[in-house]
């Protein structure tokens, strides 16, 4: 006991050192270079063209030729959008195809889950420990 109460009040008046040791003060760079480069594990070697010849002039024309299907396109066309161009009411009743279910209560009653009992409720909500007390 003695000894423990002796090497905390050792260690509380040591000085620390890190185990980390930095080489030289953090400069910054003068200039870095921003520019596209292709990575040095790349098979050819060079960037794509769609990468290196842009014909988007700012930002909104890139937004508008990027958002292909979503709610910022501007020229959006109901009759073929595809996706989102008409109502679900419109599309017709949504039915399973024979032989397949989209819900465990759509099968035979021996399929359907069987309720927990209390005392199954009881030993999931104490992790076991009520079943051996």
């Amino acid at each position: 006991m003695f000894a423990t109460r002796a090497l905390r009040q050792a260690a509380q008046h040591a000085e620390r050192t890190p185990s980390i040791r930095f080489i030289g003060k953090r400069t910054i760079p003068a200039s870095v270079d921003h520019s596209p480069q292709p990575h040095p594990a790349s098979p050819t070697g060079s960037l794509p063209t769609s990468f290196t010849q842009s014909s988007h002039t700012s930002f909104s024309s890139y937004r508008d030729h990027a958002q292909q299907f979503g709610p910022l396109r501007k020229t959006i066309n109901p009759a073929t959008a595809g996706i989102g161009g008409q109502a679900g009411a419109n599309l017709g009743p949504v039915s399973p195809p024979k032989g397949m279910f989209f819900d465990r209560n759509d099968l035979p009653a021996r399929f359907h889950r069987v309720p927990l009992s209390m005392d199954e409720i009881e030993a999931i909500e104490t992790g076991g420990a009520a079943a051996f007390a």
